[in-house]
Formats: C-alpha cells, structure tokens, sequence
C-alpha cells in the first residue's frame, strides 16, 4: 500500500493538486479577515471553510486524483499485477491524507488568526471543529472519486458542491440531519461554533448547541465513509473483467 500511496503521489507533481493545499486556506483566511474581521475572523473563516471553500477543493483534488488515469482509460493500472480494490483504497487514503494536511494548515491559520484578531473561539474548540470537519468530509472523497471516474470533473464539482449546498440549507438546522449525510458536518459545526451556516450566531437555548450529537454524527459519518469506500471500490474492480 506505501508503494501505491508514492505512486499517487508522484502523479500529482504536475497537477494543482499540491497548490490546492495552501490556495484553499489562504482564500479563506482572506476573505474572512476582509468581511469579517476582529472576533469574528475565527468563525467567519469556519464558516467560507465548510460550506464553500473546503468542499469544492476537496472535489477539485479527487477529480484530479481520477483524471490523469481516466486519460489514459485506466491501461497503466489495468496493467499492474496488482489488486485493483487496493489501487482504489489507494487513492482513497492518499486522498484522504492531502486532506488532512489542509485541515492541519487552515488550523493553524486560525490559530495565529485567533492571536492577531482576537480569538471568538478556544483553541479547544477550534481543534474539535477542525477535527469534526475533516471527519464528515472524509465519506465525500470516495465518493468523488467515483463520481469524477463516472461524471468527468466538471459534472462531480457540480455535483458535490450542490449535494453539499442541499444539506446545509435544507437539512444542516432541521431534525431530518442525520438521514442527508451531506448535512452530517454542517449540523456538528453549529454545536462546536456556536453560528448557523447563514453566518448568524446560533440563538441562546437552541437545540442546535448540543454538544451530545457529535459523538453520533462522528460515527455516523465513519459508517457513510465504510460504506463508500467498499461500494466504490467493489465497481472499481470490474474493470478487471473489462
């Protein structure tokens, strides 16, 4: 699995791929600090983050994770004598890794963010909300994956941004949460941050500030990624028999 996770990686020297990890999070640590500003830097940048920012480059990175491969109609990897559900959980993982390493720097953004501006969260809560986001995204790369294999790039970012958007007008403040799991971050973010998606704060005594729906949402979001991962990578491998 190393050796796939350093072909991956190799594949991405020539792509936007890498410039992803740093682009993302400045744009959003700007347009925070240019529209928000003072205390509300931290949770206005929370905000751009999980429902814009983040999944759109999550989807541009799984799209061109899937292009360079497609392009060639899948003949290198058809090629190797390799189990073709590894190459998928390969693609999953070194995925999933690229998006740890933006979660890591847009923390660390707001950290220092939090020290210039004034900090409207703990660092306590600001390392919870950061977790709970790269956790419910994790599901959503999978399934980028598959949707930029099947959809071509343009469709699977249409795709995924509306899904996304759908779940946090929609869904993310209702009761019906947990069955979009679209929605699944949105809902834990409001508890972690104290602010609806709209960018207002969450009212005093709503039930949207329980705390006691992440560890549910956590593990919701870990099954929808379980699922994922096997369906997509159960497809994945009957182009063997192609």
């Amino acid at each position: 699995m190393l050796s796939i996770l350093k072909a991956e990686q190799l594949k991405w020297k020539r792509t936007f791929i890498p410039a992803l990890l740093w682009l993302t999070p400045l744009v959003t640590w700007l347009l925070s600090a240019v529209l928000m500003g003072g205390s509300y830097f931290q949770t206005g940048a929370y905000n751009w983050w999980y429902t814009m920012l983040l999944p759109g480059a999550l989807t541009i990175c799984c799209a061109l994770v899937v292009e360079t491969d497609k392009k060639m109609k899948y003949q290198s990897i058809l090629a190797l004598p390799l189990d073709l559900k590894k190459i998928w959980l390969g693609k999953i993982l070194s995925s999933s890794v690229w998006l740890l390493f933006i979660s890591v720097i847009f923390f660390i953004g707001i950290t220092v963010g939090g020290w210039l501006f004034g900090h409207s969260l703990s660092l306590y809560s600001s390392l919870i909300s950061t977790i709970v986001i790269f956790i419910a995204f994790l599901w959503q790369i999978p399934l980028c994956l598959f949707l930029a294999a099947k959809l071509g790039t343009y469709l699977a970012i249409l795709f995924n941004l509306v899904a996304n958007i759908v779940g946090i007008v929609v869904f993310a403040d209702g009761e019906l949460w947990y069955s979009y799991p679209f929605a699944i971050g949105a809902r834990l973010i409001c508890s972690t941050i104290g602010m609806l998606p709209n960018g207002l704060p969450v009212p005093e005594g709503s039930p949207l500030l329980n705390t006691n729906v992440i560890f549910p949402g956590i593990i919701m979001a870990l099954a929808w990624f379980i699922i994922v991962c096997f369906l997509t990578a159960k497809w994945f491998q009957k182009r063997e028999a192609k």
